[in-house]
């Protein structure tokens, strides 16, 4: 499927790993031109070098921290100096500490904060007028958690804190229509480097005999497997295409049907 996003300018967050260096990868693949962002520069340097095997359009690093509101800036600008302006704003970033509430401090609770939902606020009021002044219709895709759903244990600020960023998305729904969409994915388990990781250490803490059980005890759903990044790379490159025009002010959740929450 043509996704008829060939030439469109992307700017997306924390992709020098995990979902959101697939979701750079796919949109890149179709033919957009990505800034891709993260702290740690040799790390961007490698992701770059991947998305670059498999891109039709052109990619550009840019070293920022989402807590750093001049940060955010400059990936705006960056964006726009490097390719006039920018069509598809796709925000990610990393997961904040797990523990229960009464083990999370106020320092934890205003960092989760600043990180999940601030740096959306931030990107999405330096970006929506680049995003409205296109022929085609402005996207924005927030890539959160399926906590929002379903909370989860031991998750507290995750919990809490990311259904912030659902009440957003749907509010920028409605006010910046019909100019831009936006909408959100709420993933499972992914095997990212973060769940190999923590695969491959329990394995040499011998909790299993190889690194496919371990995988395997993470599935926990219907399709009894994690996903694989690029399946939720896809649907944010198709979120961000003229191709879901109609779909605006929606959260889907991808992770294999294991939420039980009927909505």
């Amino acid at each position: 499927m043509d996704l008829q996003i060939d030439g469109n300018a992307a700017l997306v967050t924390a992709s020098s790993s995990g979902l959101g260096k697939a979701s750079a990868t796919a949109l890149a693949r179709e033919g957009a031109n990505v800034v891709i962002n993260g702290r740690d520069e040799d790390r961007l340097e490698d992701a770059k070098a991947e998305i670059e095997a498999v891109a039709t359009g052109e990619v550009v690093t840019q070293q920022g921290d989402l807590t750093d509101e001049d940060d955010l800036t400059r990936l705006v600008e960056t964006t726009v100096d490097e390719f006039g302006t920018i069509d598809h704003l796709v925000t990610s970033a990393g997961g904040p500490p797990s523990g229960p509430f009464l083990e999370t401090d106020d320092e934890d609770w205003y960092h989760a904060y600043d990180l999940l939902v601030m740096s959306v606020v931030r990107l999405a009021r330096e970006a929506e007028p680049y995003l409205s002044e296109g022929e085609e219709t402005g996207t924005i895709v927030n890539i959160t958690s399926r906590s929002v759903k379903e909370a989860l244990d031991s998750l507290v600020l995750s919990n809490s804190v990311r259904m912030s960023v659902i009440g957003l998305e749907k509010t920028l729904s409605q006010e910046f229509a019909p100019d831009v969409r936006a909408n959100a994915v709420l993933p499972g388990p992914h095997e990212t480097s973060r769940i190999q990781d923590l695969v491959e250490q329990a394995v040499e803490r011998d909790e299993y005999d190889s690194y496919e059980e371990g995988l395997d005890d993470w599935a926990g759903n219907p399709l009894e497997r994690v996903g694989d990044p690029m399946e939720l790379g896809n649907t944010v490159a198709y979120l961000s295409s003229p191709v879901s025009g109609f779909i605006n002010g929606d959260s889907i959740v991808i992770d294999g049907g294991s939420t039980g929450a009927n909505l």
